[in-house]
Order: structure tokens, then C-alpha cells, then sequence
């Protein structure tokens, strides 16, 4: 029987759940099946590939703030050969959705990944990060720009017949504006809202706690930031939102909802409750299943302003 809250984001990406796991806060999601049941939930997001191996910034590249945490990780990934070697057979046995994380220093870089995995089956769709705070001089270029984010999404749109999602920033004058051209170039979606820029420091030793000085800043924290660039982006564009950033319930899942997502992603929390995903992902469900519920179609979007 298929679940109340199933959910179609277009060209092939089906969740039974609408509950998705955030990149770069999963891994490849070995670690994490030995505690939660990934099934259970909608997809996958992976951490973010790029052409060749990275070994991502010098530490100290995490560290907590108050309700949240900070990190300058700068996309350490195991590069596209090892990726399709070592951790698809066992991303193609999870039973959900994978969506594979994309990233590069340019345009080439893109097309590079997406033309070798497009061969590979298990893959529903690629998320485009154009929006990783951490990386100075990559990717977070073409996110800050209408016309760089048209390009690189229409030549990629080319490429491939599954779905693109394109993760967009909330460190710019108008997230509706770069949303418009990924819809406008050919994106299927967009995933909001990736980390903002922020910093911390030791007033002790006067230093900055990331070797990077500043990084990206996630959690409960940011949720107030995200939940209004769900809003304003819903409200812009017609393909499905999905939204992030601070998700820490049930209850926050359902805001997200209620301002327009489509879908959620959860990204921090997953390091202090593992099984998270999961428990959200039920109580979702029960809650579209219970008598006199709404429907989900009909709860998306439905904040009474």
C-alpha cells in the first residue's frame, strides 16, 4: 500500500517518503544503515563527487556553536572512479532513492561526473551543489549568479535524462532569482537552503575555531533563515522545493511543508540522532494516515497568511 505522503518531484524521482537525508552528513550511508533503517526513508543524498579524490580543507574544520555547529570540510569526497567502484554496489541496495551530490571547479567538472554516472544504474537523480561556502573560488561561484547557474544547468540538462536538482544558497541578494534560471535552464528542483556563512572564535586565544576562519554554519539555528527562503522560493518558481536547514522534529518537518517544500531534507541532526530520518519519516506517515487528515498534496503550501 503506498504511503500517504508519497511524493513525485518529477522525471523518475518517486519517494514513498518525503523525508530525504542531507549530503555531506551521511556519507555514502554505510555507517549510518547499521542504525536506522534506510528504507524507512524517501532518499539519499550522497556526499559530494567530484571528477578526481579531495582531501578537503586542514583541520580543525568542525566545531559546535550554539545551536548548531560550523564546518569548513571543503567537499573531501572519494572521487568518481573510487565512488562508482566502492559505494554504489552498496548504495544500489538500501531501498530508496539516491540522489548523488555533484560537484567541481568548473563547468567540465560537472559534465565529467554526470556523463559517467548517467551509465550507472541506482542513481535517481544528481544534486548540483553551485552553492558549498567553503570552497573559495569553486562551486560557490556559479550559486551567487543567475546567468553562471543558467549555463551550468542547461549544459547539463543536455547530458542527462534524470533528474537535476539544484541545491541553491541563502548568501545572496535574491535566492528567487537564481532559482528562477535553474527552472528557467531546465532544473526539475531545487534544494534549499545550504549553509550560511558564518564564524567562530576562542576569546581565550584569540584565534578562530576553523583553520579556514570561516565556514558554514548548520542547525536549529538556521531554521528561522530557511524556512523563509522556502517560502519566498515556493512562492517564485513552479518546480518542487525541497527544504533544509535546522530540521530537528517531526514538527519542524511540517513546517517546511506548510511553507512550500514539496520535501525536506535532514542534515545536521543526523549526527546526534542517527535514526532521525527514520522516526520522522513514520511519524509523517502516520500523521497523513490518521482520520480526517489532509492530504499531503493539499497540505503543501497551505500556510494561512
Amino acid at each position: 500500500m503506498e504511503s500517504p505522503a508519497a511524493v513525485s518531484l518529477g522525471r523518475g524521482l518517486d519517494l514513498h517518503s518525503p523525508v530525504m537525508l542531507a549530503s555531506g552528513t551521511v556519507s555514502y550511508g554505510e555507517e549510518l544503515s547499521q542504525l536506522c533503517d534506510l528504507s524507512k526513508i524517501g532518499g539519499l543524498v550522497t556526499k559530494a563527487i567530484s571528477p578526481e579524490p579531495r582531501t578537503g580543507n586542514p583541520p580543525q574544520r568542525i566545531a559546535e556553536t550554539s545551536c548548531g555547529m560550523i564546518n569548513a570540510i571543503g567537499l573531501a569526497n572519494v572521487g568518481l572512479d573510487k565512488f562508482v567502484s566502492d559505494k554504489v554496489p552498496f548504495l544500489q541496495t538500501i531501498g530508496t532513492r539516491v540522489i548523488v551530490n555533484i560537484a567541481g571547479k568548473s563547468i567540465d567538472d560537472y559534465c565529467q561526473v554526470v556523463e559517467r554516472l548517467d551509465a550507472v544504474e541506482g542513481i535517481a537523480a544528481y544534486e548540483l551543489n553551485l552553492s558549498c561556502p567553503n570552497v573559495k573560488g569553486e562551486c560557490m561561484i556559479m550559486g551567487v549568479s543567475p546567468d553562471a547557474t543558467r549555463e551550468i544547468v542547461s549544459t547539463l540538462r543536455k547530458l542527462t535524462g534524470r533528474h537535476l536538482m539544484v541545491k541553491l544558497t541563502p548568501n545572496v541578494t535574491s535566492i528567487s532569482a537564481i532559482a528562477l534560471a535553474a527552472e528557467q535552464a531546465g532544473a526539475d528542483s531545487v534544494s534549499l537552503i545550504n549553509t550560511v556563512v558564518g564564524m567562530a572564535v576562542d576569546h581565550r586565544t584569540r584565534k578562530p575555531l576553523l583553520k579556514n576562519v570561516t565556514g558554514g554554519l548548520s542547525g536549529p539555528a538556521i531554521k528561522p533563515i530557511a524556512l523563509a527562503k522556502v517560502w519566498e522560493v515556493s512562492r517564485a518558481v513552479k518546480i518542487p522545493v525541497v527544504g533544509m536547514g535546522g530540521i530537528a522534529s517531526f514538527a519542524d518537518a511540517m513546517e517546511f511543508l506548510l511553507v512550500g517544500a514539496s520535501a525536506i531534507q535532514i542534515g545536521t541532526m543526523n549526527f546526534v540522532y542517527p535514526d532521525i530520518g527514520e522516526k520522522i519519516a513514520i511519524a509523517i506517515d502516520e500523521f497523513f494516515s490518521a482520520p480526517g487528515a489532509p492530504k499531503f498534496s493539499e497540505y503543501v503550501g497551505s500556510l494561512i497568511v
